[in-house]
């Protein structure tokens, strides 16, 4: 055999085995791009697919997704622009905005979707500005420690999916989550995912980690010969580390700052809340410097005076929780526009079992709290809705804050315009929620019943729209 002859044949075979692994990348990629069609396919049909279609022009495609225009007919609406409630009104919702508020009675285009809620009352979508997605009930130390020790981030970023739905499904549009207590970034996901429609849930505002010092925030008490007990926030110490801190939540995503400005409540006998401060005010006016220098707003969980005052001296934007505040510190946030979140129900929730687990000063706290709320709503500070939700089960209905504010003195109305004006504002989100308007998403929930006249009305809500799309409605009996 010749040499020539052999190489022939060797060369043949190549040739052979080129074209068969050709034939098979063509038959893979073919397969890949099946398999790609059918999977945006499948999510275009659910709603969620941005992908072009290739025989479509932009112009065409555009016109093809478009909503068609919604008329929401109300039998009352709130609008939270007028004084007074209306009557019979049309919203006109073409795609996430709000086109037109009119007057029921001018017809409905063809082609347009009318949504009769002509027996309800519809009011912008509830603002809660104090939840927690990534906990799910923190009554007592037990019940927090089992999250943070025993549960996985991803585990509780799960659960957090169905915190975020509950919460839309009570009628709360939009939420400021402060802080995962230990699940890290895993609220910025959850945001993100809701933005881009893996999951539904409200529009979110998000803190991240939140900010305390060594030795003060939960996991403690165990095991000294083991450093790395993990911690439901991010300690930092020194104006320098506490900078550092704030940087890194900011580059991870956080829209907010939040601190914990005390612990150690007692009660004196004058029925004031004593505390023990965490940051010193080097470190804490750092910590509001650094965050206000980046434009992120800062809000603070004090619930003692010494830690209300703190915040207040440095001019954090929100107090969380608040159960006492002096009156001169009443005064100056008025003065400085800083927020009170008071977080009543909450508050109301935890005291027996925590009590019970032998810290019975929380007990004690909750009519302190509620003559607090009376002091600062008289004084004119800006009382913005938050319910600590995640503080109780997600089960529990956030709504269930209104009786309490109204209890300690609101009417009504400015229960609901906590929620919705106040709340948009301390968020800085007003110029698109808290109102229905033109020009704003179309967030609209309805209730059956008149919350002007019976605020737990706002427990029965049984319509949700957020951004034109309907979340839930009523069931037809």
């Amino acid at each position: 055999m010749s040499r020539t002859s052999s190489r022939s044949r060797v060369l043949a075979k190549l040739v052979v085995l080129l074209a068969t692994m050709v034939a098979m990348s063509g038959s893979l990629w073919a397969q890949t791009k099946n398999l790609q069609a059918g999977a945006i396919a499948e999510l275009r049909s659910a709603g969620r697919a941005e992908a072009p279609v290739a025989t479509q022009t932009s112009a065409e495609q555009s016109a093809a997704q478009k909503p068609a225009v919604t008329y929401l007919r109300c039998g009352t609406l709130i609008d939270e622009k007028a004084e007074q409630p209306r009557r019979n009104v049309d919203v006109v919702i073409d795609g996430e905005n709000i086109q037109q508020v009119q007057p029921a009675g001018r017809g409905v285009p063809r082609g347009a979707k009318l949504i009769d809620l002509s027996h309800e009352t519809c009011l912008p979508g509830l603002i809660d500005t104090h939840t927690h997605t990534l906990l799910t009930g923190d009554v007592t130390e037990e019940d927090y420690n089992k999250q943070i020790l025993q549960e996985s981030d991803a585990y509780r970023a799960i659960v957090a999916t169905q915190a975020a739905r509950l919460a839309l499904g009570y009628g709360f549009t939009t939420i400021r989550d402060l802080e995962t207590e230990g699940a890290g970034y895993a609220d910025v996901d959850l945001k993100h995912a809701i933005e881009r429609g893996i999951t539904d849930g409200p529009r979110m505002r998000v803190a991240t980690r939140a900010l305390d010092v060594t030795g003060a925030y939960p996991v403690l008490g165990f095991r000294w010969d083991w450093p790395d007990w993990p911690h439901g926030v991010q300690v930092c110490d020194g104006a320098v580390g506490c900078r550092t801190a704030v940087r890194e939540q900011i580059s991870k995503g956080s829209d907010w700052i939040k601190t914990y400005l005390d612990g150690g409540y007692r009660v004196t006998d004058k029925g004031v809340v004593e505390d023990r401060p965490t940051f010193t005010m080097e470190e804490l006016n750092a910590i509001v410097d650094e965050a206000h220098r980046e434009n992120h707003p800062v809000a603070s969980h004090a619930i003692g005076i010494n830690g209300v005052h703190n915040g207040v001296v440095a001019g954090v934007n929100s107090i969380e929780h608040g159960m006492y505040i002096a009156p001169d510190d009443l005064k100056m946030m008025a003065q400085k526009g800083i927020y009170y979140v008071p977080t009543l129900f909450v508050g109301e929730y935890v005291a027996q079992g925590r009590a019970a687990a032998g810290a019975k000063v929380w007990e004690q706290m909750v009519a302190i709290h509620g003559d607090t709320f009376k002091r600062a709503l008289n004084a004119g500070v800006k009382i913005a809705f938050g319910t600590d939700a995640g503080g109780f089960p997600w089960t529990v209905n956030p709504a269930q804050e209104f009786p309490l504010m109204v209890k300690y003195g609101m009417t009504p109305a400015q229960a609901i315009r906590s929620a919705t004006v106040t709340a948009a504002e301390l968020l800085g989100m007003q110029h698109k929620v808290g109102t229905i308007e033109p020009g704003k998403y179309a967030d609209i929930v309805a209730a059956p019943g008149d919350p002007l006249g019976d605020v737990t009305e706002l427990e029965k809500v049984n319509f949700v729209m957020k951004g034109g799309v309907v979340y839930r409605k009523p069931q037809i009996e």
